[in-house]
């Protein structure tokens, strides 16, 4: 018989275990709280108890995490409107969380500011490739002289790469050479450092993290949670040779510690060139809201909600459960009176994370348009609180996120709107590193089961 394929993921509040079979059938799943406090595969081990999944060598055992916190991500750029907010986008689709930005030659207390965030990684980036190199080279200076302790990965002009990359391995600092990620301007190039960014997160921050005595979790994970997720978001969106995929697609998850917004979509054609904006669209992109996670960050909702006008100013409804669902991140509410305030801690959190992934912004002299979602044919929803509630809650949940009148983009105009009530999103993307076909079809048949 074929190995199974073996799908965990190490989240910030829950352990989930996923088996399918080699035909991309689901086969069970489990899960269990994530013991961070001791060690992280004992919860493992009460995820796959759970499920009834057996390991043995013949497995095929893949795993992504955010545990610990998951992958806090620090942009040193040239200036802030163009090379710094290319580096923003791309390592939000990298699977991380940006913990800070920061732009032009670093000073004294730019650095001690770098170094306070505590990110896992730095990815410096500066200049169009064959443009300026004198702020990118002065940066790799001062990050050479400073105690980072973490890896920097450079993806800047690349007619400086050698010479960034050789000051700071001069310096002892861990450092990984990509392509860059603006080459030139309006062309954004993110996969190279997408890539080179997880290879750290893999080699350097998991094993960091001290997670397990029991195992090296860098032979394990693959990749952190939200990468993993964004390759079973575009494997659903793209398909493959032997299965159509569903075109435009966005993915809401609400999680304990964030809530995290996908989305890809297609160019429009008719789109002015010389309207282009100077660092081009993320047709395919994904932002992580840190503030607003339904345990970790609850309060964090709150507050967001009320600047976004959701909550009046004075609205103190929440706050109290926000608080306690904060000191208690393993919580399972217990009354249909908990399970409600869930919902609405998770519908607010959604509406707020759509609303910072999807509307138009401003930085600098730049102005950034908004996204266009009238094409989006699919609308997934995930995390946990989602998969717990009726279906029909869940979904009307995400739609009301999806189709805010004050949101700023253009709504879908024909879209589905489904949870991913069996938490294959992730384990397709695993899954899809080996085999694409296979996890094509198990999202297939278990997004769209009645298919």
């Amino acid at each position: 018989m074929p190995p199974l394929h073996v799908c965990v993921d190490f989240g910030s509040t829950f352990t989930k275990a996923v088996a399918v079979d080699a035909n991309g059938v689901l086969v069970a799943t489990g899960s269990s709280r994530t013991t961070i406090d001791t060690d992280v595969m004992d919860g493992l081990d009460a995820a796959l108890a759970d499920g009834g999944i057996v390991l043995d060598d013949h497995s095929d055992t893949l795993a992504c995490s955010s545990a610990g916190g998951g992958l806090r991500i620090a942009v040193v750029g040239y200036e802030r409107a163009i090379t710094a907010e290319a580096g923003y986008r791309v390592g939000l689709s990298a699977g991380g969380r940006v913990c800070h930005v920061t732009s032009g030659e670093l000073g004294g207390g730019d650095v001690d500011a770098l170094v306070a965030a505590q990110p896992d990684v730095v990815l410096l980036v500066g200049g169009t490739d064959g443009g300026n190199s004198d702020v990118l080279v002065h940066n790799a200076r001062a990050m050479a002289r400073a105690t980072l302790g973490v890896p920097v990965v450079v993806a800047g002009n690349a007619d400086a790469r050698a010479q960034v990359t050789r000051i700071l391995r001069r310096a002892r600092v861990t450092t990984t050479a990509a392509d860059n990620v603006l080459p030139t301007i309006g062309v954004l190039d993110p996969l190279s450092a997408r890539e080179a960014i997880r290879e750290v997160f893999i080699s350097h921050v998991i094993g960091g993290k001290h997670l397990s005595a029991r195992v090296d979790l860098s032979t394990w994970v693959q990749a952190a949670t939200p990468d993993a997720v964004l390759s079973g978001v575009e494997l659903l969106a793209d398909g493959t040779a032997g299965h159509r995929g569903v075109g435009d697609v966005v993915v809401v998850d609400v999680g304990g510690a964030t809530t995290d917004v996908y989305s890809v979509t297609s160019p429009d054609r008719d789109d002015d060139p010389a309207e282009r904006e100077a660092v081009a669209t993320m047709w395919r992109s994904r932002t992580v809201e840190g503030d607003l996670g339904v345990r970790w960050n609850a309060p964090g909702i709150v507050e967001a909600a009320r600047r976004e006008g959701f909550l009046a100013a004075d609205d103190d409804r929440l706050s109290e459960a926000a608080e306690a669902r904060r000191a208690d991140p393993g919580y399972l509410p217990a009354s249909s009176k908990d399970r409600s305030v869930d919902r609405e801690l998770a519908r607010l959190a959604a509406a707020v994370a759509l609303r910072r992934h999807a509307r138009p912004h401003t930085i600098g002299a730049v102005r950034y348009p908004g996204k266009d979602l009238s094409r989006v044919s699919l609308v997934v929803g995930s995390g946990g609180v989602l998969r717990h509630s009726p279906n029909q809650v869940s979904a009307a949940l995400v739609r009301a996120a999806v189709t805010d009148p004050a949101g700023g983009w253009r709504t879908p105009d024909q879209a589905q709107f489904i949870v991913d009530q069996k938490y294959v999103l992730a384990a397709a993307g695993l899954i899809s590193r080996r085999d694409r076909d296979v996890g094509m079809r198990l999202l297939l048949g278990s997004l769209f089961p009645h298919l």
